[in-house]
Parts: C-alpha cells; sequence; structure tokens
C-alpha cells in the first residue's frame, strides 16, 4: 500500500470515528473472570443491539462499560417515554477497541472506542492522540461519579434486563467471532 492510500485511510477513519464523539455509558454486574477477560488495545464486535445511556451518574454496579461513539441514535426522538433513561442505541454489529480497563476499588470502567468495520485494521494498529483525551476524560468522569448515587431510572428491572450483558462476549464469557457469520 501507498503512503497517499495509507493517507487517506487515516483520514477516513480518523473523520469517521472521532469527529463528534460523546461518552455513552453501560452498567452492570459481572464476574471478575469476565472482567478481566478484556485487554487494552483488544478488538471486540457486538453481534446485538448495544443499549446505552447517556447519563453517567453514581454506579450502583461493579462494571461501568464508558463508550466513545459518534454512532449511537438517540431513542427519545422516536419514544419520548425513554428520554428518562438517557437510551442511546448503537446499531449491530458493532465494533469496539478497548482502550482502557481502570478499577477503583471493587469497580471497574472499561473504555471502548467504537467505529466502523472497514476501519478494523487502522484502528488495531493505531493509537491517536484523541485515544489518551478519551481515557483522561472517562477516567475524570467515573472517579467524580463513584461518590454521587446512582440514577434511579437506570436501576429500574426494564432498563436492567437491556443492560445486563457484556458488551462484545457472550454471557459465558467467549468473545464474538470479528469474522462475519
Amino acid at each position: 500500500m501507498s503512503y497517499e492510500d495509507e493517507l487517506k485511510i487515516s483520514e477516513a477513519a480518523t473523520k469517521d470515528t472521532y469527529v463528534g464523539l460523546l461518552l455513552y455509558y453501560r452498567d452492570c454486574d459481572l464476574y471478575a473472570g469476565l472482567i478481566a477477560k478484556y485487554a487494552v488495545n483488544q478488538i471486540i464486535k457486538e453481534k446485538g443491539l448495544t443499549d446505552v445511556s447517556s447519563f453517567a451518574e453514581g454506579l450502583g454496579k461493579n462494571l461501568r462499560f464508558a463508550i466513545a461513539s459518534n454512532k449511537a441514535v438517540d431513542m427519545s426522538k422516536i419514544n419520548p417515554d425513554v428520554a428518562k433513561y438517557g437510551f442511546n442505541l448503537i446499531k449491530q454489529p458493532s465494533y469496539y477497541k478497548v482502550l482502557d480497563v481502570y478499577t477503583v476499588g471493587d469497580k471497574t470502567q472499561i473504555t471502548l472506542l467504537n467505529f466502523n468495520v472497514e476501519f478494523v485494521n487502522y484502528i488495531k494498529d493505531t493509537t491517536h492522540s484523541i485515544d489518551k483525551e478519551i481515557i483522561k476524560l472517562a477516567r475524570n468522569r467515573f472517579d467524580r461519579y463513584l461518590k454521587i448515587e446512582p440514577n434511579g431510572f437506570l436501576y429500574d428491572d426494564n432498563w436492567l434486563a437491556r443492560t445486563k450483558f457484556p458488551v462484545g462476549m457472550s454471557d459465558y464469557g467467549l468473545f464474538f467471532n470479528l469474522e462475519n457469520e
């Protein structure tokens, strides 16, 4: 591949992945053994829809996924009743790079970067300067939010049923195949 081709891919991936990023959140309880399977720079694929919230108040579970994405759809524009959850949806399949695994006491945050599949080879081999800023922002928010009460709406049965699953792996701890199935 020529330098010009690499530059074009870099510019396209950067624009498509990083422009307009917001942080979204998904809290759940996972066994420590499943949490330990996530590794920095790992690329994962989520086969199902990824339900996330724009709200990040306190953490009542042992794990928070902080997902940097510009691809989430605000579901309250479709159904105003879900605005109380800050409900956003990332389409399936979705691809993520694990940017950070951060633990404070018995709480862990896994920071993920959402990107389009056509950039998987670029994203897996590249650390962008923006990645470091995402990690810093996510950690700062995590430290701050650990000190406040969780949002009650994010702990009602309806929301918990939607977000109890790990991202990118089965309930049994097997990561989904990155190849199309």
